[in-house]
């Protein structure tokens, strides 16, 4: 029985690739030095695979920022303000796409279906042209059958990509981007051709666009996609791979039927219907790459439920056509658990990272060819049931608490518009007030200082002063800059997500579960794995501390709910909504202290309530539904003159703006600048919007340092569709990954931009 990985985390174990990324882009590094960590990491990870005895070892889903924007170099669909003459892609143009340059911003970059991974966006139209620019995925091929491992080239499929790009600017919106098959198809050809000539047998094209809600004409533009490289397929095997979400009825007809494909993989985890599918008929002849082995979370597997699967659908299409695989990528996991010496060891057993489920994946293969390693099926069996009966994951008192929420929508008792008049007779604001969005530069210092207070290096209170002295350092900045509603700059946290859950009951924490972002960026998600409750005050000391240093308005800063559950690794034991409400409660309790702390602004970040949008219409309803309500949950207890804010970033909103609406905070920061300002759309659209917002007016995500004059501009199309006394000015998102030489002079800008603005609103009157 053959095995599978769909794809393999990039980092390294330890982030080496972040490390030498951020090395080569300060200049500190080489390109071959670069090259020479990413070789090794490869080197390493096809030998754990080939050592585990996985048959179909994925190439190419290695990357040096993102496989899609890896993708756009391949077709050589680069936008033209990147100056690029034509060849092989560099480094130079591939990151100046990525990142943006001194001269011109970086392309739009959005969540990938509903994960924390973001991918470059597309820019396209009728008169790109496209060119083989990248032999990326060939050259990586060779360099694994160079070390004696024979790999499956992984290529993001040409449906998918054309359906995930946008119109580029000057493009009508109305552009069917499908219609570019024409022009890429010859592309995909000569690397298909490539890929056989240097000995490949099998091929993956990645098209998880086909778990959307996808019309027709859509499904007819794939099928013809692959019937037109049909000929291409000659001499080789073709999977086409799927994941994140069911496959529609129409979709999964669409791909079975191509005559060209040889397999088809499906996600059996978060598409658990399309097994229904299956056993209505699935073609005789083809293989089914059976996605049994969770590529989303870092729970160890149920082996005899998963074996229990897969000897059902060896019973529909054969033993010889049945290969045990992931759900999806393992991207979007840890690495490996043999880097967690300090972890708890009861909870230890009940997970499983990437490497370990190379080993699941692996052993359910050899089980079903007769080869069943019984000890190590007995052990899994005993996690499986350490976890449902321990009695550190359950606490009746959340449960109950949870359980008396329903009836109830806790929404304030009074309005909005109410609520802004209140506030600014307390705070006193001008017209377009400026502030940022939370975070500050993170210090190398900085960051010493938290790993020597963790470890145990620095007392206590060496480490409070050192804090202390941070928080002085970034207020004073803020009022030499005019900013008006300040921020502490969070130098107490490493990661939004993981601060708070150290503080509350329930979550556990690794050393090293780094899951990457974009780029270099890595986040370290918290393991929810019992009942969530805040023991003590999480924040209060440090908003106080840091609003005794002002007489400006500090804003409390805390993380939502459904962020702290869409960022972090869930329990799959109850429904994610009830888990959502617990966590809820406990951000309650904080916001009402802090408003007791004398804390009138208090920011509730919601950055990842879009991303947790299921990926099919018919569910969305039921999602926004208990996913606002766990919002409202937090601050319906305060008064009129406590203003909430809450954060968006990088998702394309406009299709849930009436659910934003409905989470009837006073004040929204979203992002807004590095999608061409496509929220602005919906406001010239129609749709009123009666509180505080703040579309940001720069990308923080790139080095580039934007001028007063742009910024002015962009604030200018803002109040072209926003009543001048509910526009904030503010960056896109939080600034811990920018230097402060970036920092100063575009804040700097930006209040200057609000300031000029000002003054032409008022010699208008």
């Amino acid at each position: 029985m053959a095995s599978h990985i769909v794809g393999y985390p990039r980092m390294g174990p330890k982030r080496e690739l972040k490390f030498a990324l951020e090395s080569f882009w300060d200049k500190k590094s080489s390109a071959e030095e670069l090259e020479k960590v990413a070789a090794d990491l490869r080197a390493s990870i096809w030998k754990q695979m080939a050592d585990a005895g996985i048959k179909y070892i994925p190439s190419n889903t290695f990357s040096y920022y993102d496989q899609v924007l890896d993708t756009i170099a391949l077709l050589g669909a680069v936008p033209p303000r990147y100056n690029w003459s034509g060849g092989e892609i560099g480094f130079d143009t591939y990151f100046s796409m990525a990142r943006g340059n001194a001269s011109v911003p970086a392309m739009e970059m959005t969540k990938w279906f509903d994960t924390n991974y973001h991918f470059i966006v597309p820019e396209l139209g009728p008169d790109v042209k496209f060119s083989y620019a990248s032999h990326k995925a060939v050259n990586e091929y060779k360099e694994a059958k160079a070390l004696g491992v024979d790999t499956v080239p992984v290529l993001v499929g040409p449906f998918t990509f054309l359906s995930l790009s946008k119109p580029a600017k000057g493009v009508e919106k109305t552009f069917n981007k499908l219609s570019l098959l024409d022009k890429i198809l010859p592309i995909y050809k000569e690397v298909i051709a490539d890929l056989k000539a240097a000995g490949a047998s099998w091929i993956q094209f990645d098209e998880p666009i086909l778990v959307m809600d996808l019309e027709s004409h859509q499904l007819q533009a794939f099928t013809k996609a692959y019937s037109e490289l049909e000929s291409s397929f000659s001499g080789l095997n073709v999977l086409i791979e799927t994941y994140f979400a069911d496959v529609p009825e129409g979709a999964f007809k669409a791909v079975t039927s191509l005559s060209g494909v040889s397999a088809i993989g499906f996600d059996l985890v978060r598409g658990a219907k399309t097994l229904d599918l299956i056993k209505g008929g699935f073609p005789a002849g083809k293989y089914l790459f059976a996605g049994v082995v969770d590529g989303r979370n870092i729970w160890a597997n149920d082996l005899a439920a998963s074996l229990t699967t897969l000897q059902a659908l060896e019973g529909i299409v054969g033993k010889d056509k049945l290969v045990v695989s992931t759900s999806s990528s393992l991207l979007h996991t840890a690495v490996d658990l043999v880097n967690e010496p300090k972890l708890d060891k009861e909870i230890k057993s009940w997970l499983a990272f990437a490497a370990q489920k190379v080993v699941e994946v692996d052993a359910l293969a050899k089980a079903l060819s007769g080869a069943k390693d019984e000890a190590f099926f007995s052990a899994n069996a005993a996690a499986q049931a350490s976890r449902k009966s321990s009695p550190r994951v359950t606490n009746e008192a959340v449960q109950k608490a949870a359980a008396a929420l329903r009836g109830s929508d806790h929404r304030r008792a009074t309005n909005v518009s109410s609520r802004l008049d209140a506030q600014q007779k307390k705070l006193n604001l001008p017209i377009l007030p400026t502030t940022t969005i939370g975070s500050f530069p993170q210090t190398l210092e900085l960051r010493r200082v938290r790993r020597e207070y963790k470890a145990k290096k620095i007392s206590e209170d060496d480490y409070v002063k050192a804090i202390k002295e941070e928080i002085n350092k970034v207020v004073k900045l803020q009022e030499e800059l005019d900013i008006d509603v300040l921020v502490h700059g969070e130098p107490e946290r490493n990661d939004m997500v993981e601060y708070f859950g150290e503080q509350l009951s329930g979550f556990a924490f690794t050393a090293n579960g780094w899951v990457q972002s974009y780029g270099s960026r890595c986040v370290k998600p918290p393991i929810i794995y019992g009942d969530v409750s805040r023991p003590n005050p999480m924040t209060v000391f440090w908003s106080s501390t840091a609003q005794s240093m002002t007489k400006r308005p500090m804003k409390g800063m805390l993380t939502g709910p459904v962020t702290i559950l869409n960022w972090s690794f869930v329990r799959n034991d109850q429904p994610r909504f009830e888990t959502c409400y617990q966590i809820a409660l406990a951000i309650k309790d904080e916001v009402e202290d802090l408003e007791k702390a004398g804390i009138n602004v208090i920011q509730i970040d919601e950055a990842a309530l879009r991303e947790g949008l299921p990926l099919r219409k018919a569910e969305h309803a039921f999602y926004l539904d208990w996913a606002v309500h766990s919002f409202r949950i937090t601050n319906c207890g305060v008064q009129d003159t406590t203003q909430i804010h809450t954060h968006m970033c990088y998702s394309n909103f406009n299709d849930i703006i009436h659910s934003i609406i409905d989470m009837d905070a006073d004040v929204i920061t979203i992002e807004n600048s590095r999608s061409d300002e496509k929220l602005l759309s919906v406001f010239r659209e129609g749709v009123k919007y009666g509180a505080g917002i703040g579309p940001g007016v720069y990308d923080i995500h790139s080095p580039r340092i934007p001028s007063t004059e742009e910024i002015a501009d962009r604030v200018n199309k803002m109040l072209a569709v926003l009543d001048t006394n509910i526009l904030w000015v503010n960056p896109d998102c939080g600034l811990k990954t920018r230097k402060y030489a970036e920092v100063k002079p575009a804040l700097q800008n930006m209040v200057a931009a609000a300031k000029q603005i000002r003054t032409q609103l008022a010699s208008a009157k």
